[in-house]
């Protein structure tokens, strides 16, 4: 009887037992890893990025107005230049020669002349006193002016001459610096309607400018004024730091891509800017400085109806909105259901295992954070999603303050 009595009282402890567990296991609360971003402070700026190539901000392409054989060249790239020094000779073989002819045409155009002057004073008195005839005093009158006529024309050819010749010499027509020599003593250039370019002068290169290429869908947002930076492969480490001056109403073709070019000026005081160098900027459209800011895809998270109508954080009345939202919203995006209108969010904080809304004020957003202000602080933890599993930290196990510790190596 005894044995009975105790198998019966095991058998009704396990079952008790095993009633505890199965109740524990159904109400006990399942655990939830949340994904989570922190709200920080800092900057918030919406750029434009594009590529171009510095140019000197004005430059000049230097050619010839007449053919000929380079006799000498006085400068070299780099060289300082003052507008009007001499920087090239063209041969001037050919173009004294020819102002030397033009002389003579002139001398032989004044005898005509004078001879012409002769004839007609000497007519014109025969004429008065009625002893020449009217054809010719006529003819002695068109003899004097046809010379005066060839006189002009030999003039003018002879000024023509002298500005060939004078053309030889070829000058800087503004101060600079020769950024580029094209042609060597001995070569041969010929002036047409594609006049060859001899030489570049750049006028100021501490005055340097990007010439960008900015995209279509882009180009609306640019405006004169706005803060650009940009680096050069050349000095990766240093960003620079200019202004748009201009921007262009040209389109151009890269790439089958529609394009228009923006001026950045940019100031050059130790020269390290160079012609041609490739520039990748970034133009500043707008820019929030030393403000709240949080990863722009924690917008798009809503927990789950389940874990929403579960909590005990959140009211029966913010259960309703929530449950409502989610019902309304049905196969919309959760970025449609976490977003209102009129730059207002919801975001969800964590506070220990659990997640909360608040509403926010959202302001500029980059694409990456976006700005925001509210009944938040700097390090507010954000949830973003949900981890199949804890993270590292939540791995970590806690230590009891009363369990002992071991004494460590000595190092």
């Amino acid at each position: 009887m005894k044995k009975k009595i105790i198998i019966i009282s095991i058998t009704l402890v396990l079952v008790a037992v095993g009633i505890y567990y199965y109740s524990y296991s159904k109400n006990k609360k399942e655990i939830i890893y949340w994904r989570t971003v922190q709200v920080e402070k800092g900057d918030v700026a919406v750029l434009v990025t594009a590529t171009g190539t510095m140019a000197a901000d004005t430059s000049v392409d230097v050619g010839v107005q007449v053919s000929g054989i380079i006799a000498k060249i006085k400068v070299d790239f780099n060289d300082v230049v003052k507008k009007g020094q001499v920087i090239a000779v063209l041969d001037t073989t050919l173009y004294y020669a020819a102002k030397i002819d033009a002389q003579a045409a002139v001398q032989r155009a004044q005898v005509a002349v004078d001879q012409g002057k002769r004839e007609y004073d000497r007519t014109k008195n025969l004429f008065d006193n009625k002893v020449a005839a009217q054809a010719d005093f006529d003819l002695a009158l068109t003899t004097f002016e046809t010379a005066k006529g060839n006189l002009v024309s030999a003039q003018a050819q002879l000024n023509r001459a002298n500005i060939n010749l004078k053309y030889c010499t070829i000058t800087a027509p503004i101060s600079g610096m020769i950024i580029a020599r094209n042609v060597q003593v001995g070569n041969m250039v010929i002036a047409s309607f594609n006049s060859p370019v001899l030489f570049t002068i750049a006028y100021d290169l501490k005055k340097m400018q990007v010439q960008a290429n900015v995209d279509e869908a882009d180009i609306g947002q640019l405006k004169v004024g706005q803060i650009a930076k940009f680096t050069v492969d050349t000095y990766p480490n240093d960003v620079f730091k200019g202004e748009v001056t201009q921007v262009r109403r040209q389109p151009v073709m890269v790439q089958n891509v529609v394009n228009y070019v923006v001026i950045i000026e940019v100031a050059n005081p130790d020269l390290k800017l160079m012609p041609g160098l490739t520039a990748n900027s970034n133009i500043y459209i707008d820019e929030r400085k030393n403000v709240f800011k949080v990863a722009t895809n924690a917008f798009t998270f809503t927990p789950t109806p389940e874990y929403i109508n579960g909590s005990i954080l959140l009211s029966d009345s913010v259960k309703q909105f929530w449950t409502k939202k989610i019902r309304q919203a049905g196969e919309l995006k959760k970025q449609q259901i976490a977003e209102t209108n009129g730059g207002v969010g919801y975001l969800w904080i964590k506070k220990d295992k659990d997640i909360f809304p608040i509403q926010v004020t959202k302001g500029l957003n980059d694409g990456s954070f976006t700005e925001i202000s509210g009944n938040i602080k700097e390090g507010d933890e954000v949830a973003t999603g949900i981890n199949h599993s804890p993270t590292a930290a939540e791995t970590q196990p806690s230590k009891s303050p009363f369990m002992p510790s071991f004494p460590g190596k000595k190092k």
